[in-house]
């Protein structure tokens, strides 16, 4: 047999792999980022992806880069998230973006990451900054909110018969740091207060504020103890 006769399958089986042939190969040849690399994003996307799946949410006026290739490759990326289970949310207005899961009503769908629900006092407090923030919606001015205006809110909202200052300044505290760990309040340069980020409508969102009272009235009337867990998934999305 002459080398001119060599059939392309025993060059293979000799020990030497076919080179790529077809435009698929040589594109994801082109943007391979590390040895064994199979995907076909291009570096920006696959970075907008691992930050979006890290969370809690992208500010686009904070991460402009990132912010560009979502709206760019936004149908790349909800197509991919789809096989997982998560929604692309984004919010152009207000240029933020983050997952929320799509709630499939099945086995081995649920969030990568738990997600530990907001307590009813972070509820509370979440709920009455998502009503400022959207008072506060177009008049060119940061939605914000003190330390003691945080205690005033949790006070008005007491379980019945409570009268510990101490614990009310306990719950306080917590509460404005889970918010804070959250990124759904953002500190300020003056201490003890912080701007309620963009990002709470998306994560409390509900159709009207309209619906926030009736939601704030039936957390005061459950018989819940303060440490106990309230809300739902939806409301965690912008979490952790």
């Amino acid at each position: 047999m002459t080398p001119s006769t060599v059939t392309s399958q025993e060059t293979y089986d000799a020990g030497t792999p076919p080179a790529a042939s077809g435009p698929s190969d040589a594109y994801r040849t082109e943007r391979s980022l590390f040895p064994g690399d199979t995907g076909s994003f291009p570096l920006e996307l696959r970075q907008a992806l691992v930050r979006l799946l890290r969370g809690p949410y992208i500010d686009g006026t904070a991460e402009a880069p990132l912010w560009t290739a979502i709206l760019t490759h936004r149908a790349s990326l909800q197509q991919y998230l789809s096989e997982i289970f998560l929604v692309l949310t984004v919010d152009p207005e207000r240029k933020i973006a983050l997952l929320t899961p799509a709630g499939v009503d099945a086995v081995h769908t649920q969030p990568i990451v738990a997600r530990k629900p907001l307590r009813r006092e972070e509820t509370l407090l979440a709920l009455r900054l998502r009503l400022l923030l959207d008072r506060q919606a177009g008049t060119g001015t940061d939605a914000t909110i003190t330390r003691s205006g945080a205690r005033e809110v949790l006070a008005e909202h007491r379980q019945p018969g409570a009268v510990d200052d101490k614990r009310l300044d306990e719950l306080t505290d917590s509460s404005l740091a889970r918010l804070l760990a959250l990124k759904l309040l953002l500190p300020t340069e003056l201490p003890g207060e912080y701007r309620v980020s963009n990002a709470l409508a998306l994560a409390l969102p509900f159709d009207t504020i309209d619906q926030i009272p009736a939601y704030l009235a039936a957390l005061d009337g459950s018989a819940d103890a303060p440490d106990d867990t309230t809300g739902d998934s939806t409301q965690e999305e912008a979490a952790e």
